[in-house]
């Protein structure tokens, strides 16, 4: 069967591809709208920090026989972690100062990272074999589904939609936005913000770890990873709008469909079509689609 000239098989699994990808630019672009909305941080050391979840991962694994069920919950942790040492050593001196400060110490440290683990490993890549739970496929006749590709979709789309609700509708997340909109009344309440600051940013870092570990058995795992997305996730937070949490999840997974559908019908598009997406949303709407003026 053919839609649009188009055999339906080749048409399925380009828009699976590209959920798939858009999982993964919408849960980086979550965390990078965490950060700069509530902190005020371009956190270029994103792309880094999920290069790292996933060689945590990969390391577990090889080297201490840890499964990937539980690196999915030890990886974020220790990245997380780190990203508090960071906040608390670094990022907390230039919270009253131009973004381009923030902007320059993240990318040092991306550089920093990247340097220190393409030493080490090399670029060459290696391989995380898909958890023996999630093995196999399922045919949907007019295509096989990946059980591994469904599982990333569904785990990145419940990360991103709980963490959208905690920070919008529950008390946590309403003492985040207070405390970063008027922290002086906030703390006059009794609410240790600079400790929820500091949380705030090891929980953006930490989603990028968990898109790591849920990245290491679809790519290989390699040091260059997250430069050759962090790009991408930066374009998709400036047209969902920067620092809009629902923007962000509804931007990075609509991009990565146009992606897939571009990848269909003209291919040589493929690799610019969210710059020139990014590009007429900003001339017509500079606050991005979900943003604010």
């Amino acid at each position: 069967m053919e839609i649009f000239g188009v055999p339906s098989a080749l048409l399925g699994s380009q828009l699976l591809v590209g959920l798939i990808n858009g999982s993964f630019y919408a849960i980086l672009s979550l965390g990078l709208a965490i950060i700069f909305g509530l902190l005020n941080i371009i956190n270029f050391a994103h792309g880094a920090q999920y290069m790292m979840g996933a060689f945590v991962a990969w390391i577990a694994l090889t080297k201490f026989g840890v499964n990937y069920w539980v690196a999915l919950l030890l990886s974020p942790i220790i990245i997380g972690a780190l990203g508090v040492v960071i906040e608390r050593t670094m990022l907390r001196k230039l919270y009253k100062l131009d973004h381009l400060y923030g902007l320059l110490l993240t990318f040092g440290l991306a550089l920093i990272f990247e340097g220190l683990f393409r030493d080490q490993y090399g670029i060459s890549g290696q391989s995380y074999p898909v958890p023996e739970l999630l093995q196999g496929g399922i045919n949907l006749g007019f295509m096989f589904l990946p059980i591994y590709r469904g599982w990333v979709v569904v785990a990145a789309l419940t990360v991103c939609f709980g963490t959208w609700f905690v920070i919008e509708k529950t008390k946590l997340g309403a003492y985040l936005r207070a405390g970063t909109e008027n922290p002086q009344i906030v703390q006059a309440l009794g609410i240790n913000v600079p400790l929820l600051i500091t949380f705030t940013y090891g929980f953006g870092v930490a989603l990028a770890a968990f898109a790591g570990v849920l990245a290491a058995p679809v790519y290989q795992v390699n040091p260059l990873m997250g430069a050759n997305l962090i790009i991408v996730v930066f374009a998709v937070v400036v047209i969902g709008g920067m620092g809009s949490i629902m923007g962000s999840i509804l931007t990075g997974l609509g991009l990565g469909l146009i992606e897939g559908l571009t990848r269909v019908f003209y291919p040589e598009a493929s690799a610019v079509v969210v710059f020139v997406i990014m590009v007429i949303v900003l001339l017509v709407r500079p606050a991005g689609l979900f943003g604010k003026a």
